[in-house]
């Protein structure tokens, strides 16, 4: 019978107990993870996504007051006349490029306007004219952008 000396007791111990530590993380652990990173991840996401639609709309009130200032430019150039969309207002070169508002649909220049010598509406969000998500060129700047800010 050989008699083992502690060192070689000690060293085959740690070899063992190495053996397991290298078995790597359960199935349990795995799942939990995942899911405190996708519960990150979706709080993440519905915080971003109500930032985008808040920068939708203050581009498009930024953009319906530079058409409404690009629009009296041209009036301007051409002695009054009224321009009747943006081609209009490229084709005279006041600006570069004809574009539609963030949701995808063409500015509606009115000129005379029913609120000034020129109106500027997107539709907003869902579009459709009237509603309380139209975006004007009469309601830009007013206490209605302050109520928004707050």
């Amino acid at each position: 019978m050989q008699v083992e000396t502690i060192e070689a007791i000690v060293t085959r111990r740690l070899a063992q107990r190495g053996k397991s530590a290298d078995r790597g993380m359960t199935l349990i652990e795995i799942l939990v993870v995942l899911a405190i990173i996708s519960l990150i991840i979706g709080g993440v996401g519905v915080v971003a996504f109500g930032q985008l639609a808040k920068a939708k709309i203050n581009t498009a009130k930024n953009q319906v007051v530079q058409i409404q200032q690009q629009c009296e430019m041209y009036m301007l150039e051409k002695n009054g006349k009224c321009p009747q969309d943006l081609a209009d207002l490229k084709a005279a070169g006041v600006i570069n490029k004809v574009s539609k508002d963030p949701f995808g649909k063409d500015y509606v220049i009115t000129c005379p306007g029913e609120h000034g010598s020129i109106d500027v509406v997107s539709h907003g969000p869902d579009g459709e004219p009237g509603g309380d998500d139209d975006i004007t060129s009469w309601m830009t700047g007013t206490d209605e952008d302050e109520k928004d800010k707050k």
